[in-house]
C-alpha cells in the first residue's frame, strides 16, 4: 500500500521531539501505512477490533484513574496503576483536543505480565488503529493485549 502525503505529515509529527520526547515510532523505520496495515491484519486475525481493544484499555483506565499514584485491584487478578506526568499532548493525526500526559500499567497477576499505555494510546487505537511503532515505550502489541487483558 502506498503512503499518502497526509500520512507522511503524520509520520513526521510522530518523530521524537516533535510532539513528545520519545515520539511514537520507536526504532521502527517502516512507513506509517505499513505499521497500520500490519497491526490491522493482526487484530483481524485475532478476532478482535480496534474498538474492542480500546474499550478494554479504557475499562482499566476508568477503574484506576481515581487513585492516581496507587495500585488498584480490578476483577480480582488485575493490578492497575495510573500516574500523571503533567501536561497535555495533541493527537499526532491532527484530531482536535488535547490528551493528558500519563501512563497506565495493567498487570495480569495470573500470568505475571504487564501492559503499559497512555490515555492517548486509547484514542490512537480507537480512532486510527495505531499501536505505535516497534521499540516505542508505549507500543501495544495486539497479541499481548489479547493475552494480558484476557480478551
Amino acid at each position: 500500500m502506498k503512503q499518502t502525503p497526509d500520512l507522511e505529515k503524520v509520520q513526521e509529527r510522530m518523530k521524537p521531539g516533535v510532539i513528545s520526547s520519545y515520539g511514537f515510532l520507536g526504532t521502527d523505520d517502516r512507513k506509517l501505512i505499513d505499521i497500520l496495515d500490519e497491526d490491522d491484519k493482526k487484530v483481524t486475525a485475532l478476532g478482535l477490533t480496534h474498538q474492542k481493544i480500546a474499550d478494554r484499555l479504557q475499562y482499566f483506565y476508568e477503574k484506576a484513574k481515581h487513585a492516581t499514584g496507587s495500585w488498584v485491584t480490578v476483577d480480582e487478578h488485575f493490578a492497575v496503576y495510573v500516574d500523571d506526568v503533567r501536561g497535555y499532548m495533541p493527537c499526532p493525526f491532527g484530531d482536535p483536543g488535547l490528551y493528558p500526559k500519563n501512563y497506565v500499567i495493567v498487570e495480569n497477576k495470573k500470568i505475571n505480565e504487564r501492559l503499559i499505555f497512555s490515555y492517548l494510546s486509547i484514542h490512537l487505537i480507537r480512532e486510527h488503529g495505531f499501536y505505535q511503532g516497534r521499540g516505542s515505550p508505549f507500543r501495544i502489541d495486539p497479541e499481548a493485549a489479547k493475552r494480558i487483558l484476557e480478551m
